[in-house]
């Protein structure tokens, strides 16, 4: 008997989807910073055992809309509900529920096999824990509760066994040796836009968006050449930096993460351009690749 299923990761911001869906994976394929809406876009990661594989996907945070790309960001997390075979949804231990009751009510309404998971549980008393796990049975009658600490790998692999145990029975759905769907350019940009994240406050990494125009892999090389794109002028002179330091700092540590994934020297060349209001146009999102 074989299973196989998709296994779809949804959560408010910053609670600790990113680090669960690397933990699951065991790599890393979602950004993971302090910071809210770091993830834009749906990711998925396949894992692969003897009798089962299962497609792991990974949504942005569940926000209420300011742009187009919100809107997009969050129309991935309704699709989510509608091709899962499993639902993991991720709150953490200090959440007092989501602020998208409409969300709350398609899940229970999904009647999908659905794992809530309370997550940041070594930052909280055994009371705390008893009280939380009870309100969200409350919100999800239909699903099981679990805490968990995905930083630490605490019931990381109770959450595996649960969902090898929900999986339905299905042959595999992609090749046993592959690890994602996404192409190699997408996993340089958002290493890329993961430094835009730790280097820059405020509103830079948020209005900017990184495009990787060049990809040539060389015997001992890879040539990568990569945009980023923002929104004004002035956030682009503060990006570059004064003589171009805060720019070529963000290439530095980028280059380092890219020669781990790629397990090869890599040479790196990134441009700024600025793309206005980007965020809030339709046309200029398919070309990201927010709207299909």
């Amino acid at each position: 008997m074989h299973k196989s299923g998709f296994v779809n990761i949804i959560g408010s911001p910053n609670v600790g989807k990113s680090t669960l869906m690397n933990k699951l994976v065991g790599e890393k394929l979602s950004i993971i910073t302090s910071k809210a809406q770091t993830t834009r876009h749906r990711i998925m990661g396949i894992v692969n055992g003897e009798d089962f594989q299962i497609v792991y996907s990974d949504t942005p945070g569940i926000v209420d809309p300011a742009y187009k790309l919100h809107e997009s960001m969050l129309n991935y997390v309704y699709n989510a509900l509608q091709d899962a075979d499993v639902l993991l949804v991720v709150v953490e231990i200090g959440e007092k529920g989501f602020k998208n009751p409409e969300l709350v009510k398609r899940i229970n309404e999904a009647s999908l096999p659905t794992l809530v998971l309370v997550n940041k549980i070594d930052l909280s008393s055994q009371e705390e824990l008893e009280e939380k796990v009870e309100f969200w049975n409350k919100e999800f009658p239909q699903a099981e509760i679990l805490p968990i600490s995905a930083l630490h790998s605490l019931n990381v692999d109770l959450v595996l066994k649960k969902i090898t145990e929900l999986l339905p029975e299905s042959p595999p759905y992609f090749p046993k040796d592959q690890l994602t769907d996404k192409p190699m350019r997408f996993f340089i940009s958002e290493i890329i836009r993961e430094k835009l994240l730790l280097h820059y406050k405020k509103e830079i990494p948020y209005a900017a968006e990184v495009v990787v125009e060049s990809y040539k892999e060389e015997k001992d090389i890879v040539r990568t050449r990569a945009e980023i794109y923002v929104e004004r002028d002035s956030q682009k002179g503060i990006l570059i930096g004064k003589g171009g330091k805060a720019l070529k700092q963000v290439g530095i540590d980028a280059r380092k993460d890219i020669e781990t994934f790629v397990g090869k020297q890599v040479f790196l060349d990134l441009y700024v351009k600025v793309d206005k209001n980007w965020r809030s146009n339709a046309n200029k999102l398919k070309r990201f690749g927010y709207i299909q």
